[in-house]
């Protein structure tokens, strides 16, 4: 046998482990989008809830722990507010998610008590993973739902979220959700069953068998048929970052594969975990679920001390501000060529920072007071991007 085909068999090998593994897992964070829940016309399909359900079901009756994070709700509410399509309105968004959200829970609530289970809901906005007291708060109401044999169905709280500060889609909410409820495996069901090399509708589309590392997405023109309903907001893009930050193995597939995935099939593409998943909650969130609000221009010795030394953001390396946000809100910081090498949550408002900027702390505390004697963004909410 030739020392390749050795590897291979090798590599074969682990995979098939791997997923021997993630059907062991003990508790596990299933992700259901907008599509595989929802009618073409925006309505609850019963009998896709239903099948899904037998599914988490069997996994909770073999001795597994299920958090179940659901889209949906927005979906839901379209018919019965009369929309033919997702309103582009945020003011209309969260008016088709309040209506929505109590028709889903109720159609959960119905679908598991079949089985003689009770659903628990649980709604979240950024602010419960990035604020310590909310994001224990979060993690010991999901404990204690576990710990009494609830099945936590959780949602971003679309009523109340903002363009501004929100998770964006369900797929990084769900690897975050792994992170908060130290989960063991995530499960990712889109509307198509694999991650595919092209559009798997047109010859030569391969399926993604496994990731390992980012080399393996070289050359994968992502789209397809799960960019064509207009009923949710993730696509393949945010579910290859949603596994890249989970932190555990990650199985992408559809809701009919289910099952299948669950009991370490070879079906859909499974995610080893990345490198980058180390990082905290928060850290992640304001990564990967935040958008600047606005931009603090660095000069070369803060960038170096923000990006290289990992130190908190003083006055005295900072030569500009642009944009209007306010004090706790996540800010891109700049070297002095525009380019992004870190975001942070600020301590003050943009138009207290210019008269800050130069300034060292002990100066600003003895001219201006001793609430002036802190950073702009503590190195504790700070996160480096790609540079």
């Amino acid at each position: 046998m030739s020392s390749e085909r050795s590897a291979v068999m090798t590599a074969g090998d682990q995979l098939a482990r791997a997923r021997e593994a993630f059907a062991g897992a003990r508790r596990i964070v299933v992700k259901a989008g907008s599509s595989s829940l929802t009618t073409p016309l925006g309505t609850i399909d019963a009998d896709r809830v239903d099948a899904l359900v037998d599914v988490l079901a069997a996994r909770r009756a073999a001795g597994g722990e299920i958090v179940f994070v659901s889209s949906g709700a927005i979906a839901a509410g379209l018919g019965p507010l009369g929309l033919a399509r997702r309103p582009s309105d945020l003011a209309l968004q969260q008016a088709a998610a309040s209506v929505g959200q109590g028709l889903l829970i109720a159609r959960y609530t119905s679908s598991f008590a079949r089985y003689g289970l009770t659903v628990g809901q649980v709604l979240l906005t950024p602010t419960d993973m990035i604020r310590r007291a909310q994001h224990r708060n979060a993690q010991r109401t999901l404990d204690q739902l576990l710990a009494l044999g609830i099945v936590p169905i959780v949602n971003e709280n679309d009523t109340v979220a903002t363009d501004e500060i929100r998770f964006g889609d369900n797929d990084r909410l769900a690897a975050l959700v792994a992170h908060l409820t130290r989960a063991d495996a995530l499960l990712l069901l889109s509307d198509v069953d694999a991650l595919y090399t092209g559009d798997p509708r047109r010859p030569g589309a391969r399926r993604v068998e496994q990731v390992r590392e980012p080399a393996d997405l070289e050359g994968i023109r992502l789209g397809g048929p799960n960019q064509a309903r207009k009923v949710g907001t993730g696509g393949m893009i945010t579910k290859i970052e949603a596994a890249r930050i989970a932190g555990v193995p990650v199985v992408l597939t559809n809701a009919a594969s289910a099952a299948h995935a669950l009991a370490g099939e070879p079906v859909g593409t499974f995610f080893h975990p990345s490198r980058e998943s180390r990082m905290s909650t928060r850290h992640l969130w304001l990564a990967h679920a935040t958008t600047g609000q606005g931009r603090i221009i660095l000069d070369a010795g803060a960038v170096e001390a923000v990006v290289k030394r990992r130190k908190s953001l003083l006055p005295a390396g900072v030569t500009g501000v642009q944009g209007d946000f306010a004090a706790g809100d996540p800010v891109d910081l700049c070297g002095v060529d525009g380019r992004v090498v870190a975001r942070g949550l600020v301590n003050y408002d943009a138009g207290e920072i210019p008269d800050l900027m130069g300034r060292s702390t002990r100066w600003l505390a003895r001219e201006l007071g001793p609430e002036y004697q802190r950073e702009i963004i503590h190195r504790d909410d700070l996160v480096i991007l790609d540079v």
